[in-house]
């Protein structure tokens, strides 16, 4: 089975925005590498962004992390990305690495805290109107250790105070965009831990507020395309947020644990429209690179997020409902796992030649000395991380 030219029509326009924080050194909860080249300002980690979407026209777009990302002039920044054809996108916030926020931020029971946590996520909407940014996309680490720690219902109340605050101010065209984690930091409870919750809050708030699902952020077993299925019948999936984990949320290259559950993943998000010209569901990646290079990874990335959507889009899917309606159930897993099986990578590097992009991204990238290029030039100053 080759891509038909239908198909390839569809792949017309993907984009995957590409986190700012995933330039930046990471590792374990014990220990951060560093790594030559890394970038110290998130103009640098725009320029490698740029080298990305360069190579794979596929991410033409950087989301802020604040306050990692933090400027004076943001219109100025967008003048940098857009020089280098990127734009800004989401805008991440930060309550999690501030003293104040040790026993929560928009849950706390201290008034003053959930004050200072509420206006951080204003001056993130400000920095959203000077950059044009549709999303303000919110993963707190809210939660408890122990039984009997926090009162789970008052934070629930808590938080829906908060977030009704923050809602209120964003712009007609602004998206508050509510992310889920079942555990970690906090281990007993998570405030958000899982698609429910975070639905819950959001449908409370209006119409601008939506659901991010992050791929990590599930336990074992978790049939996650059957969420994206039903985030996408109410009308609520926000984002997608693209990483791969063996056991949490271990960030990894996307597609790197289960490619198949990636595939399933996709073709549940072209089910149900959340892919296309149309569709409100933003396309991201959420890693972090502890042992590979950063622009390498990030190129990988992108391309088995595109691997997968092709293959997605192969499913017949009039075989496949004929299939299902008469309950033939080994045909139309066939149907499915044909697509799957499908080596789409010879047709999709005839398609990027023929769009004057590198038929191999990552070949090119190697022999163009960029890697050894930054790490040349980066010397001195102070690596960006989150760090550990």
């Amino acid at each position: 089975m080759s891509i038909s030219a239908e198909v390839l029509a569809r792949l017309e326009g993907q984009a995957i925005e590409l986190p700012s924080w995933a330039f930046g050194n990471s590792g374990t909860r014990f220990k951060v590498f560093t790594t030559p080249g890394t970038p110290r300002t998130i103009e640098e980690k725009i320029s490698d962004a740029a080298k990305v979407n360069e190579l794979t026209g596929l991410a033409p777009s950087v989301a802020l992390h604040i306050p990692w990302d933090k400027v004076d002039d943001y219109a100025a920044l967008g003048r940098f990305a857009g020089d280098l054809g990127m734009a800004l996108g989401t805008v991440n916030s930060n309550t999690f690495q501030d003293d104040a926020y040790k026993f929560g931020s928009l849950t706390h029971t201290d008034p003053a805290v959930r004050r200072k946590a509420i206006d951080h996520h204003f001056a993130c909407i400000d920095i959203m109107n000077e950059t044009g940014s549709q999303d303000l996309k919110i993963w707190l680490a809210d939660g408890t250790n122990y039984p009997g720690q926090g009162d789970i219902r008052g934070r629930q109340d808590r938080l829906a105070d908060s977030l009704a605050a923050i809602y209120a101010r964003l712009g007609a065209d602004q998206r508050l965009v509510l992310e889920y984690k079942f555990f970690e930091p906090a281990f007993y409870h998570t405030d958000v831990p899982d698609w429910g919750t975070s639905y819950a809050q959001v449908t409370a708030l209006g119409d601008k507020a939506m659901v991010c699902l992050d791929t990590g952020h599930h336990a074992p077993g978790t049939n996650i395309e059957f969420i994206i299925a039903q985030l996408l019948r109410l009308g609520k999936l926000g984002s997608v947020d693209f990483n791969s984990r063996f056991y949490a949320d271990d960030d990894l290259i996307v597609g790197a644990a289960d490619p198949f559950q990636l595939f399933r993943i996709l073709y549940e998000v072209i089910r149900g429209g959340g892919y296309g010209p149309d569709s409100p569901v933003v396309f991201m990646l959420d890693q972090c690179h502890n042992v590979e290079e950063k622009v390498t990874g990030q190129i990988r990335s992108v391309l088995n997020v595109q691997e997968m959507t092709a293959r997605a889009l192969l499913v017949d899917n009039e075989a496949l409902a004929e299939a299902q309606n008469a309950g033939d159930v080994l045909g139309a897993n066939g149907i499915v796992m044909d697509a799957f099986y499908t080596d789409v990578r010879p047709d999709l590097a005839a398609w990027r030649t023929s769009r004057g992009l590198p038929a191999d991204p990552m070949a090119a990238l190697a022999a163009s000395g960029y890697t050894k290029q930054i790490a040349d030039a980066r010397v001195g100053g102070t690596q960006s991380g989150w760090g550990a």
